[in-house]
């Protein structure tokens, strides 16, 4: 794949001899990939198990790595199985376990349907917190409630696998001195080898809202080296794959009830239609990058796959045209990747937005909720209780198992990003990647030095 430039010398100007010299030529950048998210692909499904089984299945997985951090940070302890508590009889005692966050505002569904007679639907919440929420940890056996002035319950969400040092009250419940979590996968030793080219990153495009958009055209001629001087040029060659993170066919569920129509059959045909046209624009979008770059397609929260996480790759029937190309490769969300030894982690952002109504932090960056799910080891703690998933029973796939150079989080309201260091020499670049078509950014980074930034194809 070949990206082409003109001569840009102050002799050349319309009108004028043409000249001897050749065009310059720049040969695009090209790395190993390998896909490493098979583990959330779907083979049989089974939808009778119960939820229960995966927090038992991620606490046996992580309470190894968890009793070894706990060991390291407070010596050599005890730890204690919940049931066997009262045998510290009032001394210092650790407790592994799942966190459970109580809070009467989450969604219910014995309280949708207690409640199924109403005239009103209840509006959706922006939020779950409130004063009366509650913290407890539980194992396979007991569950106990966790107090004290080291507990900050908007910190928390249903589904961390923790170890807590505290003491049990005489109320029954445990006073927390303080926390050790699983903490970031440590990393390989591998012999130090440059990465040559770029990643770009791209989420939101919503074509189901944005029909027409001077942004996308420039975007989509950048990408193809159509534009700029040869230094500009040069930079769009060493791009060696673009990530569309979801939310390109639609961005919203709630964009057909200003149009006029009443709901009912009427609305889902207009929706039906309206996602069919968007697809199509997508796949006319899509067959002219994949025709000089290599692109890693995610679905997201509206797009026309499956709801629950995790989500399966988009089916090749709703984009014919650019499906043909062995360059275009769909895959899951979540989604774990290599690019020559660079390993490439991250969401189309459900997980971050859920942790974010569960604990109403509102001044709290996206970015800190990336770097602890890292410290949790997980890539969707909240599911499967605010977050709808497959009710796995025989492993829990969003254990996160590889220590990741890049981990991004889609459809964010604006761009950030930070270079993230652990305890054992990891390095992170964490990236919260803006939505497009509300931003015009994609972001783009350096797969040798992890540097990141903003590319604007906006006019503000």
């Amino acid at each position: 794949m070949m990206v082409h430039a003109t001569d840009s010398s102050d002799s050349a100007i319309l009108l004028s001899k043409p000249s001897d010299e050749k065009p310059v030529v720049f040969e695009r950048t090209i790395v190993e990939y390998e896909d490493l998210s098979e583990r959330f692909k779907h083979g049989s499904k089974d939808f009778s198990r119960q939820f229960f089984h995966v927090y038992s299945i991620r606490l046996r997985a992580l309470t190894e790595p968890l009793a070894e951090r706990a060991k390291a940070k407070w010596g050599n302890v005890t730890i204690y199985k919940l049931a066997d508590l009262e045998d510290a009889q009032g001394k210092r005692a650790v407790v592994i376990g799942t966190l459970y966050k109580h809070q009467e505002l989450k969604p219910s569904i014995l309280r949708e349907l207690s409640e199924e007679q109403q005239l009103a639907p209840p509006t959706p919440r922006i939020n779950y917190c409130s004063n009366k929420d509650q913290l407890f940890l539980e194992d396979e056996m007991l569950r106990i409630k966790i107090v004290g002035n080291h507990v900050n319950i908007k910190d928390m969400v249903t589904g961390i696998v923790c170890a807590v040092i505290g003491k049990e009250n005489e109320d029954g419940t445990f006073d927390v001195e303080d926390w050790c979590f699983p903490g970031c996968v440590p990393r390989p030793a591998i012999s130090a080898s440059q990465n040559a080219g770029k990643l770009l990153l791209i989420s939101g495009l919503d074509l189901a809202n944005r029909v027409e958009s001077m942004s996308l055209n420039l975007l989509t001629e950048w990408i193809d080296g159509m534009i700029g001087d040869p230094a500009i040029q040069r930079e769009e060659a060493s791009i060696v794959r673009v990530i569309i993170a979801g939310n390109s066919i639609r961005g919203s569920a709630e964009i057909h009830t200003s149009k006029g129509h009443s709901g009912g059959k009427a609305q889902d045909s207009a929706a039906a239609k309206e996602t069919a046209f968007a697809a199509q624009r997508f796949d006319m979008f899509l067959s002219r990058i994949v025709e000089s770059c290599c692109v890693t397609l995610m679905p997201g929260q509206f797009d026309p796959t499956n709801h629950m996480i995790p989500q399966q790759p988009l089916h090749p029937c709703i984009l014919p045209k650019s499906a043909r190309f062995k360059s275009l490769q769909g895959v899951t969300n979540p989604w774990v990747g290599r690019l020559g030894s660079r390993i490439v982690s991250g969401t189309s952002g459900q997980p971050i937005e859920d942790i974010m109504k569960v604990c109403d932090v509102s001044n709290v960056s996206p970015l800190v909720w990336l770097e602890r799910t890292l410290s949790w080891r997980h890539y969707c703690p909240t599911a499967p209780d605010t977050l709808s998933s497959y009710p796995y029973y025989e492993k829990d796939p969003f254990i996160i198992e590889e220590c990741p150079d890049i981990y991004f989080a889609g459809n964010m309201e604006k761009y950030e990003s930070s270079l993230w260091k652990g305890e054992d020499g990891q390095t992170v670049r964490l990236i919260c990647v803006p939505r497009f078509c509300d931003s015009g950014t994609a972001v783009l980074v350096d797969l040798d030095t992890l540097d990141a930034q903003a590319i604007s194809f906006g006019s503000s």
